[in-house]
C-alpha cells in the first residue's frame, strides 16, 4: 500500500508492506501530520508557534507538545554545543526538530496497528520499520548534492531512520551559530540511526559543524554519518560500513569507538 500526502510544506510517503487491514492506521498517521502541521506552522500566522513567537500567547497557552519539543531542541543544543538553535533566523524556528519527530510518531501509529514493516518519508527524511520484504532489508539511495541524478551512496538496514541535511534543494540554509553565517563546508551529510527524532535534529546540528561533525557523531551512540564536501570529497564515520559512491550498509554496533 503507497499513499502520498502534501503537509508541513513537503511531500510525505508512505511505504507499507503486507497492507491488510492498515488503511485506517494510515489514515490516523495523516491526520497526525496535519495536526502538527496546524501547531508548529511558521507560515500559518494563526499557529500556535507562530504566535508563541510573536509574543501573543505563552508557553502554557500553547499544546502540550509545544513544550514537549522545546525540551528536545534543548537537549539537542547541549549535546552538540550550541550547533542546534531555535531561533537560526532570528524567529523561533522548530522544523529541524519537528518535522522528524512527527514522521517518527506517524511510523509508531502505523507499528501500533500491526504493520510492523513500513517506510515513512518526508522530504527525503526517512523511519524505516521492519523489512522492505522477508530476509530483504530497505535499502535508501542518497542523492549526491553536487551531480543530479546520481546516487552518492546507499543505505541498508532494518529498523533505522535516515535524514540528510544539505544545500541540494533549498542552497545555503543552515546557519552556524557561532558565526551567524551560514554553513557551507559541507554539501550535504546524511545521519543513520534508530529514532528519527534525534538523527533529524543531529543532522542539522553536524551540516553546521562542518568537518568537526566527524569527530562529534564518532561519539553518538548508534548514529553513523556520510558526508560530501563542498568541493566533492566524502568522508563517513567508522561503523557507516563503506565509503564513497558504493552501496553502504549500516551495521547497528558495529562503530570503532575512538
Amino acid at each position: 500500500m503507497r499513499h502520498v500526502e502534501h503537509a508541513m510544506g513537503t511531500v510525505f510517503s508512505f511505504d507499507v508492506r503486507h497492507p491488510h487491514g492498515t488503511g485506517q492506521a494510515v489514515a490516523e498517521a495523516v491526520a497526525w501530520l496535519h495536526r502538527v502541521d496546524g501547531i508548529f506552522s511558521t507560515y500559518r500566522p494563526d499557529s500556535p508557534v507562530s504566535r508563541l513567537d510573536r509574543g501573543e500567547i505563552g508557553l502554557a497557552d500553547c499544546p502540550p507538545e509545544v513544550a514537549d519539543i522545546l525540551d528536545l531542541c534543548d537537549s539537542v543544543a547541549e549535546i552538540s554545543h550550541g550547533y542546534f538553535t531555535v531561533r537560526p533566523w532570528g524567529r523561533l524556528e522548530l522544523s529541524a526538530m519537528v518535522k522528524g519527530w512527527a514522521i517518527e510518531q506517524a511510523s509508531l501509529i502505523l507499528t501500533r496497528s500491526g504493520a510492523v514493516n513500513h517506510c515513512v518519508n518526508g522530504g527525503g527524511d526517512l523511519q524505516l520499520t521492519g523489512t522492505a520484504a522477508p530476509d530483504r532489508p530497505w535499502r535508501v539511495g542518497i542523492a549526491h548534492p553536487l551531480r543530479p541524478g546520481d546516487l552518492a551512496t546507499v543505505v541498508a538496514g532494518c529498523d533505522l531512520a535516515v535524514a540528510t541535511s544539505g544545500t541540494a534543494e533549498r542552497g545555503p540554509h543552515i546557519l552556524d551559530p557561532h558565526t551567524g553565517r551560514p554553513a557551507t563546508e559541507l554539501a550535504s551529510i546524511t545521519l543513520v540511526g534508530e529514532s528519527l527524532t534525534m538523527i533529524d535534529a543531529y543532522a542539522t546540528a553536524a551540516f553546521a559543524m562542518g568537518g568537526a561533525a566527524r569527530m562529534w557523531v564518532e561519539r553518538l551512540e548508534g548514529v553513523e554519518a556520510f558526508a560530501v564536501t563542498a568541493s566533492g570529497g566524502t568522508w563517513c564515520t567508522s561503523g557507516f560500513g563503506g565509503e564513497g559512491e558504493a552501496a553502504a550498509e549500516f551495521r547497528r554496533g558495529a562503530k570503532t569507538r575512538p
